[in-house]
């Protein structure tokens, strides 16, 4: 358990170390003195955070004066008085207002929370901004014009952060904030996580609420959830945010009672012998699924993990889904890229112009023309191609119901590289299709987190290990759909016997 993660700042907190007034203000000195340097954060809400904040110190000094009052309080609301920020995407919430990183669109003001924003208030988060994303969340690097310059890794400034929750990833490892907001469409929970050596869990789909204004993300591609120092951390999130809201189109499997205790558990069990201790089948591998070799660096760590999940107990395999890395990302890049061209389309209908060349950058650019030339009968063929993924994969994980077949876990690379350098990615390609799948394309740097987005199988990225060049490498766990139980509590054995940084060594 890390003493630097969320739930260690809101025990402080609660138990009057720290107020939740002088919490915030911290993290907003922490936030003024480096984010011109690592260009995580935009689009600030001091005052009315600080309002919050106060009113969060009234509630305790209220709760402390009865008896079990203050227990009580804080099973309620177990994050009451943790800063965070909110991932500057379309994720609704008063009083903190949007650009999707991108210059077309300005100022967003949004009129009500969103269904999960209003879970979060009421854990007692405390939202003093966003944090940065590349233009409307479509790139895997941080590199948005929209804010003045690329956002960069703590661990290097050099290096990208990853895309595109990387200016939350940036936040949490540079000790701007604890926790952050993030957001996974074909990756960009578990890139930047890996990318800053932090978890980061994309929950099954459904699990997270997407209204009151939409009823799901790119065809049901997209999720939210956090990247977070620890595992617990993210465990707790899930359970004060988990669950269908009011009228969404559909909903994930029933859960445990509690993530929380479900991660107990497994602890646990690695300090009992016998029955007690389950054993997971896992089935790994350390190539794409094309069986194109990853960097050595990464592929070491994966065989690593393997070895320590091993040493467990667990039963790992190598073992992959027959599939091509094509046949995953070809229809969800029409699904995204339809996406795209609506959000703008909407934009330009609602102020009467088109976008100027000066308001989208040039792969954006392409990506809503590529969506605009798709027709009607096109999208709802690729949308049945995703969901002919999820079944595939889903035969693959249940097997033919013999003890002997079938996985509970997935393990794999996160990304086929360690963090690479800014630059390298940035959104000025002017072919969106070639940017994402040609030949020099995105595919070859991330051919393995799209498949969990188009299967909408829980999936997360756990720091493991560090490059020759300082950089951190996770590994990838995937469970079968509805089982975010199964990957946090593999994940928290390895946190336990892997205990990960909480900073990165950039400290200035």
């Amino acid at each position: 358990m890390s003493a630097h993660d969320a739930i260690a700042l809101a025990d402080r907190i609660a138990t009057g170390q720290l107020g939740a007034l002088e919490a915030l203000d911290a993290a907003i000195a922490r936030c003024e003195a480096v984010n011109p340097e690592i260009n995580a954060v935009c689009n600030p809400a001091y005052d009315l955070a600080r309002e919050h904040a106060r009113a969060v110190d009234d509630q305790l000094a209220v709760a402390r004066r009865h008896a079990g009052g203050l227990q009580a309080l804080r099973r309620e609301r177990p994050f009451l008085g943790v800063p965070s920020l909110l991932k500057d995407l379309s994720t609704a919430a008063v009083g903190l207002p949007s650009t999707m990183g991108s210059r077309l669109f300005g100022r967003i003001d949004w009129p009500v929370d969103s269904a999960l924003v209003a879970r979060y208030r009421r854990a007692g988060f405390v939202f003093f901004g966003r944090s940065t994303s590349p233009e409307m969340g479509i790139s895997p690097s941080t590199e948005a014009a929209a804010y003045g310059g690329p956002t960069r890794n703590p661990w290097s400034l050099a290096h990208s952060p990853g895309g595109s929750s990387g200016g939350a990833a940036a936040a949490v490892m540079a000790d701007i904030v604890t926790i952050g907001h993030a957001s996974d469409g074909a990756g960009s929970i578990r890139i930047p996580a890996t990318n800053c050596g932090l978890f980061g869990l994309k929950p099954t789909r459904g699990l997270i609420p997407a209204g009151p204004l939409a009823g799901e993300g790119w065809g049901g591609l997209a999720t939210e959830h956090f990247v977070t120092r620890s595992v617990r951390d993210s465990a707790l999130a899930l359970e004060v945010s988990a669950g269908a809201d009011v009228g969404a189109p559909y909903a994930a499997p029933a859960r445990p009672a509690s993530f929380a205790d479900a991660v107990a558990e497994a602890l646990a069990a690695l300090d009992a012998a016998g029955p007690r201790r389950e054993r997971l089948r896992i089935a790994c591998t350390w190539r794409t699924f094309d069986g194109a070799p990853v960097h050595p660096e990464v592929e070491a760590a994966v065989r690593e993990a393997a070895r320590l999940l091993e040493s467990f107990g667990h039963i790992v395999e190598e073992r992959a889904p027959a599939l091509r890395t094509i046949d995953v990302l070809q229809p969800m890049l029409d699904v995204i890229t339809s996406g795209t061209a609506m959000a703008v389309d909407i934009v330009e209908r609602r102020r009467g112009r088109a976008a100027g060349d000066d308001e989208l950058e040039p792969t954006t650019r392409s990506a809503v023309a590529f969506g605009r030339s798709l027709s009607a009968p096109r999208y709802l063929e690729s949308l049945g191609a995703v969901h002919r993924l999820g079944r595939q994969v889903g035969q693959f994980m249940e097997g033919d119901g013999s003890p002997e077949s079938g996985y509970d876990l997935m393990l794999s690379p996160v990304l086929a590289t360690p963090p690479i350098e800014l630059g390298r990615i940035a959104m000025n390609h002017p072919d969106f299709i070639e940017y994402r799948i040609g030949p020099d394309g995105i595919i070859r740097y991330s051919p393995f987190t799209p498949l969990a987005n188009a299967t909408g199988q829980p999936s997360a990225s756990v720091p493991f290990a560090t490059s020759s060049q300082g950089l951190p490498i996770g590994v990838m766990l995937t469970g079968r759909f509805g089982e975010d139980h199964r990957v946090l509590q593999a994940a928290a054995q390895i946190e336990r016997a892997r205990p990960w940084a909480p900073f990165a060594p950039y400290r200035r």
